[in-house]
Parts: C-alpha cells; structure tokens; sequence
C-alpha cells in the first residue's frame, strides 16, 4: 500500500510477467528482435535511474521481481499476464506454468491468469480447462498478433475465438486480457487492431474485455467502442509511463479515458518488467491534469486515483481492499453494469 498526504492507495499492478527474454531461450532472430524492442521501450520511457542492462532485461531474477513488486514498489497485488510466443523462443517467453510457480512459492502474492489461442482448435479448449483446474483461473491473456506458422495473427471476432469464449463462460473465467497497443517487432500492427473488441464484447455481455495498453496508437477507436460496451475496460500499461516523457500526452489520454469510460473502468498496470511500479505510483499519485486542460478533463482525485491504482481491478478479481484504502464510492461490481451512459447520440 501506498501512502502520501495523508491518504492511502491499494495498489493492484494488473499485469506483470515473469519472462526469460534470453539469448540462451531465443529460437531464432525474431525472438532476438522481441526482447530488444520491449527493451527500447524500457530504455527511452523510463527515468535514466530506472533503466536496467539489456541482459537484466533479458532474465531477470524471481528476487529482483519481488523486490520490485512488493518490498520497493507499494504493490498489494499483482496479476500475471502471460504471453507464450512459441514460435520466437525455445520454453515460451511468458508461460501460465513459469508464472504459477512462481505464486506458488509466494502465496498471497501474485493471482495467475492464463492463455489461449483459438487456432489450437479442439486440442487448445482441453488445454484451457486443463489450466482453469489446474490455477483457478479467473482471467486469461490475449495476443492477437501472435505468430502461429504461416499465421500472423488472429480476431476475436473469429468463429474459433467465440468457442474459445464460450468455454471462458463455462469454466468460470470472466476476465479478458487482450493486447491492443502498440506493436512489438515483429508483429504485425494491423493484428492489434482494437476492431474486434467491438463485436466481442457485444456478443458476450458476461465476460469483462480489458483492453491492454488501451488501445494506443488507436485510443479513439478504443475510447468509441468502450463508451457502447459496458463491460470494455482499459488498461494503462505502456500509457503510464508517459508520465514522464509526455505529461501533457499523459494527461490528454487519461483525460480522454476518463471522459469516455469513467474512473470505474481503468486499471493500474506496470507491464513489468518493462517498467517498475514504484516511480509509475509514485508519480501518478503526484500527478495532476494540468490547469489548461482542466476545462475538458477535470481535476484527478484522491478517490479516482485509489480506483484506477487498484480498487478497480479489485473488483474485477474478487480481492479483498482494507477499509482504510476504500474510495468513498466504491467502484461498481463487475456483475453490474459499469460505466455511465454512452456520451454520444443514440
């Protein structure tokens, strides 16, 4: 937990991994590429003191995550956010299994999100209900982009992704995690495309489709689809850190997000280990829209700031919050209905 001014902040970081980048786990050059783009990102959007070694980034160790997450960076929570990318590395880059045993040697910690991909056909929907059992999944990660072959990627608009998220339903998974940002070499920009998300969210109102990265370079799209769906949310990994390179960026797109969706439908993430959650929560605490701008996006409370750090994510996945780190209107529960209405003409 955080506290600054008298006031306290549950901090949910909702979505890390704990990834093997290294040369010694790259299959060939494009898993090569992957970790040196995610490393540019680290490179030019953090503070210079929080910029690592590209063979830290690599693989870095269960220690250093612990380190970082809880005893420096105020994290109450965190959820893991797997990406296995088969195609660039030789054990996965981010699997569902390397992130459950790391929560298991720390119980209380971590919660364990896990993964499909529709082109796995039937053989993938047994692997789904085989990890559901297995961690008690209550979320799963999405990467559309994702090399599989001769396939550059995939929608959730496919008819083999609708299966995938039936059985999401059956099996009691009801959060969402997709991917929809910027593009990570070598993926193709188009296979991010947040069009998709439209037409799932429509036709599955039971499950909550956080988008991660909210959509970024397409925040607009983003922002349209989320003010119709009542159950898209947005995700602020790779948009947080633009606190410090563009606070005036910053501000533009949290202010856009709170214009479209509301303080109830955006969550904290640190997208670690791309970046660290203590100086993002530290300067987001600190943050404030600037006066030029507070005529179209109003001012950033204690209150907003405590539901999108954790109190929002919080109640996506069921996490109990102390009592002292409560907003004093409590973001609306996941089974409800979330969000105002939409802002534009019906």
């Amino acid at each position: 937990m955080y506290t600054k001014d008298g006031e306290n902040y549950f901090v949910v970081d909702s979505h890390v991994h704990f990834w093997d980048g290294s040369p010694a786990n790259q299959l060939n050059r494009y898993g090569k590429g992957f970790i040196e783009c995610f490393y540019d990102y680290h490179r030019n959007l953090s503070p210079s003191e929080w910029v690592w070694t590209l063979e830290k980034f690599g693989k870095y160790s269960e220690e250093t995550m612990l380190h970082d997450l809880f005893e420096t960076g105020y994290v109450d929570k965190a959820i893991f956010q797997p990406t296995y990318l088969s195609d660039f590395y030789v054990n996965g880059f981010n699997t569902t299994e390397d992130d459950g045993a790391v929560a298991e040697r720390n119980p209380g910690k971590f919660i364990v999100n896990g993964a499909f991909d529709p082109r796995d056909g039937e053989a993938g929907l047994d692997d789904l209900a085989k990890l559901a059992q297995r961690w008690n999944l209550k979320g799963v990660k999405l990467y559309t982009a994702e090399w599989k072959g001769d396939s550059k990627g995939w929608k959730l608009s496919d008819p083999w992704a609708y299966r995938y998220l039936e059985k999401c339903q059956e099996l009691g998974i009801k959060n969402v995690h997709v991917h929809k940002g910027p593009t990570i070499y070598p993926l193709n920009r188009d296979a991010f495309d947040v069009a998709d998300v439209d037409e799932a969210a429509s036709a599955f109102p039971d499950l909550n489709f956080i988008v991660e990265h909210v959509g970024l370079p397409r925040l607009e799209d983003f922002c349209w689809i989320a003010t119709q769906e009542p159950n898209v949310y947005g995700g602020l990994a790779v948009a947080m850190p633009f606190i410090h390179t563009r606070p005036r960026y910053f501000a533009q797109i949290i202010g856009e997000l709170l214009y479209w969706l509301d303080e109830n439908r955006i969550t904290f993430a640190s997208d670690y280990a791309i970046w660290s959650p203590k100086w993002l929560v530290e300067a987001f605490v600190d943050f404030q829209i600037p006066e030029d701008m507070q005529s179209e996006y109003g001012v950033l409370t204690p209150d907003i700031k405590r539901k999108i750090l954790g109190l929002n994510a919080a109640a996506l996945y069921d996490i109990e919050v102390p009592a002292e780190a409560q907003a004093s209107s409590a973001p609306v529960d996941s089974g409800e209905a979330v969000g105002s209405a939409p802002k534009v003409p019906a």
